[in-house]
């Protein structure tokens, strides 16, 4: 495996040293926005180099996990850096409309880095789940515990998070400090292998601290991005058949029978008139009135039979006292005239 990695050595450590170089030219770039034609140009093309790189790696079988980290040749442990490199460089792209698939991809690097990472033995840490969980997965298993217990290990697992973010943040503080100490030496070629050992394991345990929190950052991300895209979704349509769109009425005159629409039709010639019945036949064939709901009378019967009928009915279906009541006033108008004590217009 080495003898093919150094016939391939420079063609490799030269995409990895181009891919490397615009990933720090876009991450300390002096364009104020990531968005810039020039910055993304630069995106593409470390996605493209590192992305060869890690073609010709895997070729290569340089890393496995059955293998012990002294097994990895010092000049040869910068390449376990890859994945983690294409997962920060996938995140500068812009473009919104595939961000959800950006997010997947860089998600997926960084968890082949720390997975890579944590079977050599680097680093001290809980290698998250391969894939961010889907709406309603958290919620599939058992339900969640409640009450005074439950809440007390909510805030125990909060408190857990926070002093173990502020432990990484503290350690890449000083990780940087002494990457930036040894970088020139490395770089120059004066140090020895094992300070060049020493300067690539910083530098994946820097790494790790990053893959973790992007992972997190990740995860909240498209949770939001989620959330957005049911919120866009035509709400579910109503139980049952769409109703048909009402016919607007038009303004008209209703009168009690064919001798009142003649009558008011006369004295409004530009207003429609229309009896009862016809309103109703009219509305019916609209679908909104039911036919079971119109009123059937008989042939002949005028609507003052027709209302005394339903009256004569209803005091039948009510009791005696109601019925006592309804004879009592039908007495009294045997004995007065209609408008009988009305003087309210009178003077």
């Amino acid at each position: 495996i080495m003898a093919e990695g150094a016939d391939a050595g420079p063609r490799l450590a030269e995409l990895l040293a181009a891919g490397r170089r615009l990933w720090e030219e876009v991450e300390t770039g002096a364009e104020p926005s990531m968005g810039a034609p020039a910055v993304q140009d630069k995106v593409r093309q470390g996605l493209d180099a590192l992305q060869r790189a890690a073609a010709m790696v895997a070729q290569l079988d340089l890393f496995s996990e059955n293998e012990e980290l002294e097994e990895i040749a010092s000049a040869d442990l910068k390449y376990l850096l890859l994945p983690a490199l294409l997962g920060s460089m996938t995140l500068k792209q812009v473009d919104m409309s595939r961000r959800m698939e950006h997010l997947e991809s860089a998600r997926a690097h960084f968890w082949r880095f720390l997975k890579l990472c944590r079977s050599y033995g680097l680093g001290k840490f809980h290698l998250p789940p391969a894939a961010a969980a889907s709406p309603g997965e958290e919620d599939a298993g058992s339900p969640a515990p409640r009450g005074p217990a439950a809440a007390q290990a909510n805030l125990v697992a909060m408190a857990m998070s926070r002093q173990a973010k502020i432990e990484r943040h503290n350690q890449q503080k000083e990780l940087e400090n002494r990457l930036a100490s040894m970088r020139s030496s490395v770089e120059s070629g004066q140090a020895d292998e094992d300070q060049i050992r020493e300067f690539y394991l910083l530098q994946i345990q820097k790494w790790i601290n990053t893959s973790l929190e992007e992972i997190e950052s990740i995860d909240q991300e498209m949770v939001i991005l989620r959330s957005r895209a049911t919120a866009k979704q035509p709400s579910a349509p109503p139980h049952g058949p769409a109703r048909p769109a009402r016919t607007p009425l038009k303004p008209f005159i209703l009168t009690r029978n064919a001798a009142q629409a003649k009558v008011f039709g006369a004295g409004y010639p530009g207003l429609p008139t229309m009896t009862v019945d016809d309103w109703y036949e009219q509305r019916t064939k609209q679908g909104v009135v039911s036919a079971q709901t119109v009123p059937q009378r008989a042939p002949g019967i005028t609507d003052e039979e027709m209302q005394k009928q339903q009256q004569e009915k209803k005091e039948e279906e009510d009791d005696e006292e109601a019925l006592q009541k309804a004879r009592s006033w039908d007495d009294w108008k045997d004995t007065h005239p209609r408008g009988y004590g009305n003087r309210q217009n009178m003077g």
